[in-house]
């Protein structure tokens, strides 16, 4: 088949979940179909950037991605607007002309939209699939606002997507999400919707995490995730004021390592902390995941699936996390995975794989064999059968 791929993000490099899902898809779609790639970038993409693609893509294009900015004049009209106002804020011309080149210029047996900042781009006349639609972070942040103006804010934002979508979804014959959560969301937002709904998880390549990554360093933790994302950020913030002192009450040699850029985010009051390390963007992730005695994941917002979670337990180290963190993943509390949401039963569970080396090679060993369904190439699978299956429907029809 010709497959039009339209991406939010440029796949490569693979420094985010929603970058690392795209390549795979990409990846295992380019086996057996021809896929053409129209992406938005923050910046002007390197030639290392395209060769890691053209690998997997015949025709690789790229429109500058216009960032949300709420006070901006454009954002500010979209309060009246029955789209939600980052659709209209954000609109790209440049890339509606590289989509309306592009179809004018060859036929596509399937368009996939990733996430929904595409829509608006996706083209009429041809199956489409709405790859990875989010709705549980916005649902969440309406449930949990802590005050009035805010909770007419996200109900504003709430509504205004369910109308959007209850517009546009049946324009798509399918429609993913990553976990079961955000397809009942999906179900109560748009009830009438007529095409397939599936969830396509996301995975880990096993192959990629196999290896020897150097030794274990002791009293060691990791967070894997940059804390411009503002989930991450809460996490973190959270774990060193809250959690850290009470594990280091009894293990004081404790060290948190915390990956990824920070960007304009203020961080001193959480680096001036003993133990703590910032280290920045890391090009390759694996040795410090795997030399670590624990992963912490102690999330309290956001949404999706957690890919750190996933690497982390395909590398060997073993995960503590909140019942937020392991959102969405099928993991067994206790045996392949220990859940802490109050920070005393978490910083318990830290201590416990610190101090209990066979305790922490059942988890290790338990995890890993976990996450074999989380395999991209079974997803992957999965998610060609459903592309060719959305292109067979049509031919039918026709």
């Amino acid at each position: 088949m010709r497959i039009l791929f339209l991406s939010r993000w440029y796949p490569y490099p693979l420094d985010n979940g929603s970058r690392i899902r795209v390549f795979n898809l990409l990846k295992i779609l380019s086996v057996q179909h021809e896929v053409d790639l129209l992406s938005f970038v923050e910046r002007e993409i390197s030639q290392t950037q395209l060769d890691a693609m053209a690998a997997y893509c015949r025709h690789i294009a790229v429109a500058i991605y216009i960032p949300f900015q709420p006070d901006r004049i454009h954002a500010l009209k979209g309060l009246f607007s029955v789209q939600p106002r980052s659709a209209k804020a954000t609109y790209s011309l440049e890339m509606q002309t590289l989509v309306d080149a592009l179809t004018r210029a060859r036929r596509y047996d399937v368009v996939i939209a990733s996430q929904v900042d595409m829509i608006p781009y996706t083209p009429q006349g041809i199956p489409a699939i709405l790859e990875e639609l989010e709705f549980a972070t916005l649902v969440e942040q309406y449930t949990k606002a802590t005050s009035l103006p805010r909770k007419v804010r996200h109900g504003l934002t709430l509504s205004k997507l369910r109308r959007y979508l209850q517009a546009c979804l049946p324009r798509f014959a399918a429609c993913t999400v990553v976990a079961q959560h955000e397809l009942d969301h999906v179900r109560r937002a748009v009830p009438s919707y007529g095409g397939r709904l599936a969830v396509v998880p996301n995975g880990v390549d096993r192959a990629y995490y196999t290896g020897d990554f150097g030794s274990l360093r002791p009293d060691t933790l990791i967070y894997a995730g940059a804390v411009t994302y503002q989930a991450n950020y809460d996490a973190v913030d959270y774990f060193v004021r809250v959690i850290l002192p009470l594990i280091q009450e009894q293990r004081p040699q404790v060290q948190l390592f915390v990956t990824g850029g920070t960007g304009d985010v203020a961080v001193e009051h959480l680096r001036c902390r003993p133990g703590v390390h910032f280290t920045g963007y890391v090009d390759d992730l694996r040795p410090l995941v795997a030399q670590s005695w624990v992963a912490v994941v102690p999330l309290r917002r956001g949404g999706g699936t957690r890919l750190k979670i996933l690497e982390a337990l395909a590398l060997g180290t073993p995960v503590v996390a909140t019942s937020k963190g392991a959102e969405g993943l099928d993991l067994v509390p206790g045996q392949d995975i220990l859940i802490g949401d109050q920070p005393r039963t978490f910083a318990d569970n830290v201590l416990q794989m610190l101090g209990d080396p066979d305790q922490r090679a059942r988890l290790q060993a338990a995890g890993h064999n976990a996450i074999a369904r989380y395999d991209w190439r079974a997803i992957g699978e999965h998610f060609c059968h459903l592309v060719e299956g959305v292109a067979e429907d049509t031919d039918i029809r026709r």
